[in-house]
C-alpha cells in the first residue's frame, strides 16, 4: 500500500486496523497481513488499489543477489488527459485508461500508477509514476500541494456564490461498510476569469479554482451546492508543473529539475 502511494507505512497500518481495507472481499484489521500483488485484490474504502508487483520473487532474489540489489528506476510521466479517458491502470470494460497514453518503452518493465484522480469527464494534468513516496506527498492533505483548475460553469456566477465556496462546506461521503461520513471541503481560492453572456449558447462563467485537499468530485459537488453546473473541468497545474506545449492525449517524461520542483512543493517551498 505504501509503494502504491497511499501513505507512509504507519498511515497504511492505521488504515488496516481501522477496518478500511479488504483483501479478496474480506475485511482485514490485524497485522501483519501478507498478500500476493499479482493475484490478490486489495480494496481501500471500497476502491481497488493498484498494487506494485515486484520484479522478482523472494526465491529469484536469493538466487541472484547481485541483480536483486540493483536500484529500482523511478519514472515520472506527465500526461494531459483528454475527456473520456479513465484514471485507472486497467478496466474490465476495455475503456481507454491513462496508462494507454504512456509510451510502451516507459511502462514495459515498471508498474506505473496515476497520482490522484481525474474523473472521465475531466481533462488536464496527471502524474504517472512508480514512486510511492512522492505520490503520497502529492496527495496527502498534510503536505498541501496546490492543484489549479479551470472550470466552465453554466450561468453567471455571483459574488455570493463565490463567498460560499471560499467559506467551505461539509460533503457527505459513503464508506465501505455502507454508512456515511461528512468531511469539510474548502477551496484554497476561487475567482472569476471571465463571464460569457450568450443568448444562443447560454450564459457561462470561467472560474479559476485552487485546491490543496481533494475529495471525490469535490469541485463539481461544491459548485452544485451553490447552484452552478460544471460544463468543463480541466486541471491546469500540479504544484509548479503546467502543461506548456503538452497537448491533450500527449505525455512527456519529467526530468530531474521538474521532479525536484515537485519535491520542493511538498515541503512548502
Amino acid at each position: 500500500m505504501a509503494d502504491a502511494g497511499l501513505g507512509a507505512r504507519r498511515d497504511c497500518e492505521e488504515m488496516i486496523t481501522a477496518g478500511r481495507v479488504r483483501v479478496n472481499g474480506r475485511a482485514v484489521t490485524t497485522l501483519p497481513c501478507f498478500v500476493d500483488p499479482a493475484n490478490d485484490v486489495v480494496d481501500l474504502d471500497g476502491e481497488t488499489i493498484e498494487l506494485p508487483i515486484p520484479e522478482q520473487t523472494a526465491a529469484e532474489s536469493s538466487a541472484e543477489p547481485a541483480k536483486a540489489s540493483k536500484a529500482r528506476a523511478l519514472i515520472y510521466v506527465l500526461i494531459n488527459k483528454p475527456k473520456g479517458v479513465i484514471t485507472t491502470t486497467s478496466d474490465p470494460e476495455g475503456r481507454r485508461n491513462v496508462l494507454d497514453l504512456v509510451p510502451d518503452s516507459l511502462r514495459r518493465d515498471e508498474r506505473l500508477f496515476p497520482v490522484g484522480r481525474l474523473d472521465g469527464d475531466s481533462t488536464g494534468l496527471l502524474l504517472i509514476t512508480n514512486d510511492g513516496d512522492l505520490a503520497y506527498q502529492l496527495t496527502h492533505p498534510k503536505f498541501g500541494v496546490a492543484k489549479e483548475y479551470r472550470v466552465l460553469t453554466a450561468g453567471l456566477a455571483t459574488d455570493e456564490q463565490l463567498q460560499k465556496l471560499r467559506a467551505g462546506m461539509y460533503l457527505v461521503n459513503p464508506t465501505v461498510d455502507g454508512s456515511k461520513t461528512t468531511k469539510r471541503a474548502a477551496m484554497e481560492s476561487v475567482r472569476i476569469i471571465k463571464r460569457f453572456v450568450d443568448r444562443a449558447r447560454g450564459d457561462r462563467t470561467m472560474l479559476s479554482v485552487t485546491l490543496r485537499e481533494g475529495q471525490n468530485r469535490e469541485i463539481r459537488r461544491m459548485l452544485a451546492r451553490v447552484g452552478l453546473k460544471v460544463r468543463e473541468l480541466e486541471r491546469v497545474a500540479i504544484g509548479p508543473l503546467r502543461a506548456g506545449d503538452l497537448k491533450p492525449g500527449q505525455a512527456k517524461l519529467l526530468g530531474k529539475k521538474d521532479v525536484e520542483k515537485l519535491r520542493a512543493a511538498t515541503l512548502g517551498e
